[in-house]
């Protein structure tokens, strides 16, 4: 289903709705909202379609009337979010449904539960509506609105409390009626506690956005003075920047952008931030981020730079921020020779050149970040050159920016409409204006002229000229391409003598009937700068034989006597009735016939009498000039006076249009009295039937009475046997209480009885496990000290082997002591070893027969008889090797 066929669906429905509010009406209502809402819904309401207002019409008289269900109302506000994604979508529910009230009724509605979903989506379509929007104290439900946003902010619901906060910042944002309602309120100091709170907050957005607030209600007060102090401002500061640099997101960067430019406002922060000295370090990185392709964070560091250029102390050091790194960046190593090197000047660079590319940015969307380029350009060019000497920085700057900003004055292509001439004029007349700043100077004004051409000046100007006639409905556009072309003009002016035959090319515009429109509209008009623009050019074409001064006066006569009716209609409030220019025209075609024809005749004459000398022909000639020359002041004069009175039918269209607009407002209004009165008669139609239900039930109630006291009479009766039983009652009541008390006390000694008696059994259990273990443990004892024994026993009965054999080699080294004296000495030595081992034998043995009478003690001494053994075994070795170097010995001395 297309656009068109869901909308003519979509009004039907509402219609239908409105009729009867059935259960079914309101299904097919939501389904045909929700499939509107799944088509693409861009540019709907911009699109100037009278189906779609009517529908969007009827949906927000819907969703303002309490009796409609929260779902039907979630699904409208969803679709009414959707067309409200671009500027012109807000603005047009802003000023012609009155969207705000809708949405701050829908609040008010269910405020008693802030958590439900349709809630947070009024909340958040009212702060998309209401930023940079001035909302008036008298809307409907405002004071409404912002006592629930005051009290579900001191609830400290996080759910939302982040659109609650961005909502209060647009509230409170330069509009005093609503500041001053809420600093009249009993508990705004509560609130400010709250907000203070919030500072500390782990969330970025919230602290931006009670800054925000604070700044808004109490810049002015003690409470701001505090907050904002020369103490904590510069940590104010600081936490702004790095916000901007490094926020959360888009929506953050924007308010945190918009709380500098409010705190600029004040003279005394101002002051403050000259001071800062982590300025040029902040505004450097917050250059940087125009070398992202987000246009939204483009336009808002725009902002807050031209915001910045407002305050007088801050334009030098942007100067200095601004085009120092891009000399850097076009000059090398001269650029780099100042205020650090490397790294951080190629990221200045980086944004100064990020600034220059966003004057020509492809980006969809970048045309409004175009132009605050070139004023920020204008402001800071003009800080440069008005001091003594311009610097190298600047001159690079300029020739780098030159190409740049002449390629913006071509692209103008009539045939793609009246917005494309609109954007187009508004650049060329920034454009202009910058390279007029630059050519206050002589260095500047030497680089401006050896890139303009005195052909370029003349194509901008007939471009101009051909599109500076607009319908009498759009006035604006034409004040634009006025504008463009006196700017235009006066650029032509400063650079006739430095560039090539731009005097001659001056001079003939100047001398050019069209110029009188432009000319004309300058010198009426209510702005300084561009009446004297005006005056200087008229002072320039006066003296020039062509220019056509008769008609200028025509003209300002006519824009003359059109202001003054028109300040005259607005001041009497008198609808201009609608002439008919027929007679002007007719006029207009008559004269206009008349000069044609005289100029037939003419011709005519001279082709009969082309061979005929008459001696008065020259006198005819000029009667017939003369005659013409008025026809043709004639005609011009009538012309101006048909533009003037096509001005006063636009006048007239405007106020018809507005009248339309106020009667729609008027029989919506009077369609909700008729509802309103609707619901009072069925409301009064209830009442009535309540009324009689309430007479029946008066006369049953009668009835009822006399059956209540004859009910009474027996309930006495009954009462007397109540107090009798009352007091036995009381008696069993005692008794029962005393036998409670004694049952608890022995629960009592029951429960630690049984406590104890499990303690016991815990005890018991465990002993027992430990029992059990000890006597495992001591059978793995016993079988140790049983196999420690028979490994005792082997090694006695091998100690007694070693014992004999050592005997034996006695007896031989006592026969042998003979034949060996050279070796008396060591066999003395061999003799003291065998005496030492004898005695660790000895040892050993008492040892061992010690160890048989203390088997208890085998344990702990296990180890130590071990390395004994050890011992013994080394020493037996050793005997063994003495034994063989012995027989060695015997073997040498043998032979």
């Amino acid at each position: 289903m297309d656009m068109t066929t869901c909308l003519k669906s979509l009004l039907l429905a509402v219609q239908q709705y409105r009729d009867g509010r059935t259960t079914h009406n309101a299904a097919q209502l939501q389904k045909l909202v929700e499939e509107v809402s799944a088509l693409k819904c861009d540019q709907l309401l911009s699109s100037g379609q009278v189906m779609p207002r009517e529908c969007v019409r009827g949906l927000v008289e819907l969703a303002g009337n309490p009796n409609t269900s929260p779902t039907l109302t979630s699904s409208i506000v969803s679709l009414l979010s959707q067309l409200a994604c671009d500027d012109d979508g807000l603005e047009i529910l802003n000023s012609r449904y009155n969207l705000t009230s809708t949405l701050a009724s829908v609040v008010h509605c269910h405020s008693a539960t802030p958590e439900e979903p349709l809630v947070l989506q009024c909340l958040q379509l009212l702060q998309r509506l209401t930023y940079n929007t001035r909302v008036f104290q008298s809307t409907n439900y405002i004071h409404e609105l912002v006592a629930f946003l005051m009290t579900t902010i001191q609830s400290h619901n996080d759910d939302i409390i982040v659109p609650c906060l961005g909502l209060m910042v647009n509230l409170c944002r330069d509009n005093r009626s609503v500041q001053r309602h809420i600093k009249s309120l009993d508990h705004v100091k509560p609130f400010y506690r709250t907000l203070i709170n919030f500072l500390a907050h782990n969330s970025l957005t919230v602290v931006v956005f009670t800054l925000s607030i604070l700044a808004s209600l109490t810049l002015n007060e003690k409470v701001g003075e505090k907050l904002f102090d020369a103490k904590n401002i510069h940590q104010t500061f600081q936490l702004v920047f790095n916000i901007i640099v490094n926020g959360d997101g888009t929506l953050t960067r924007k308010y945190s952008v918009d709380l500098l430019v409010d705190l600029l406002k004040n003279p005394k922060i101002a002051e403050y931030l000259t001071r800062y000295q982590h300025f040029s370090a902040c505004v450097s990185k917050v250059l940087g981020l125009l070398q992202s392709k987000d246009p939204d964070s483009a336009a808002k560091v725009l902002e807050l730079l031209l915001a910045m250029c407002s305050v007088s102390g801050l334009r030098p050091l942007l100067c200095e921020v601004v085009f120092r790194p891009a000399a850097g960046h076009k000059l090398g190593g001269a650029g780099r020779s100042r205020r650090g090197g490397g790294a951080d000047d190629g990221r200045k660079a980086e944004s100064g050149l990020a600034l220059v590319q966003w004057l020509s940015s492809p980006v969809e969307g970048a045309e409004s970040c175009s132009l605050q380029a070139l004023q920020l350009l204008n402001e800071l060019l003009e800080e440069a050159l008005g001091g003594e000497a311009v610097s190298e920085c600047v001159l690079s700057f300029v020739e780098m920016s030159l190409p740049v900003l002449l390629g913006l004055l071509s692209g103008l292509d009539p045939a793609q409409g009246d917005a494309h001439l609109r954007k187009h004029c508004h650049r060329v007349a920034h454009v202009t204006s910058l390279l007029l700043v630059l050519c206050t100077e002589d260095s500047t004004r030497t680089l401006v002229s050896r890139q303009v051409s005195a052909q370029l000046g003349l194509s901008q100007v007939e471009a101009l000229l051909s599109c500076c006639h607009p319908s009498g409905s759009d006035n604006d556009l034409g004040q634009l391409c006025a504008d463009a072309l006196l700017k235009t003009l006066e650029l032509m002016s400063k650079l006739r003598q430095q560039v090539k035959d731009m005097e001659t090319s001056f001079y003939r515009v100047l001398q050019d009937q069209r110029i009188v429109t432009p000319l004309s509209l300058a010198l009426t008009s209510h702005h300084r700068e561009r009446v004297q623009t005006g005056l200087s050019l008229l002072m320039e074409a006066t003296p020039l034989p062509d220019f056509p001064s008769l008609v200028l006066g025509e003209s300002l006569a006519a824009n003359n006597a059109y202001r003054q009716r028109e300040a005259e209609l607005s001041v009497k409030r008198i609808a201009v009735q609608e002439v008919p220019p027929s007679s002007i025209l007719d006029c207009s075609s008559g004269s206009s016939r008349s000069v044609h024809g005289l100029v037939d005749k003419m011709q005519n004459g001279f082709e009969l009498q082309e061979h005929v000398k008459d001696t008065h022909m020259s006198q005819i000639i000029d009667v017939y000039e003369q005659k013409l020359s008025a026809f043709a002041s004639k005609e011009s004069r009538l012309q101006d006076l048909l533009e003037a009175k096509a001005l006063a039918l636009s006048q007239a269209d405007r106020l018809i249009a507005q009248y339309l607009f106020e009667r729609a407002q008027a029989e919506a209004e009077a369609c909700q009295l008729g509802s309103l009165l609707k619901e009072a008669e069925r409301r009064r139609e209830d009442l009535q039937g309540q009324l009689s239900s309430q007479v029946l039930e008066a006369e049953l109630a009668k009835a009822d009475i006399e059956a209540l006291l004859q009910h009474n009479a027996r309930l006495q009766q009954d009462s007397e046997k109540h107090q009798s039983l009352k007091g036995v009652y009381n008696a069993l009541l005692n008794r029962f209480n005393g036998s409670e008390r004694l049952l608890k006390e022995l629960q009592a000694s029951h429960i630690s009885l049984t406590k104890q008696s499990d303690a016991l059994r815990k005890n018991h259990e465990a002993l027992q496990l430990q029992h059990e273990k000890t006597a495992s443990g001591l059978e793995e004892r016993e079988e140790e000290v049983r196999s420690l024994s028979s490994e005792l026993l082997q090694k006695d009965s091998d100690i007694a082997g070693l014992h004999a054999d050592l005997r034996a080699e006695e007896e031989k080294l006592q026969e042998k002591d003979r034949e060996r004296r050279d070796l008396e000495e060591t066999v003395d030595v061999l003799r003291k070893e065998l005496n030492k081992t004898e005695q660790a034998r000895k040892d050993a043995s008492i040892k061992a027969s010690s160890l048989e009478l203390q088997k208890s003690q085998l344990e702990a001494k296990l180890k130590q008889k071990e390395d004994e053994l050890s011992k013994h075994s080394s020493m037996i070795a050793m005997i063994h090797s003495l034994s063989s170097g012995r027989a060695k010995n015997d073997v040498n001395l043998s032979l």
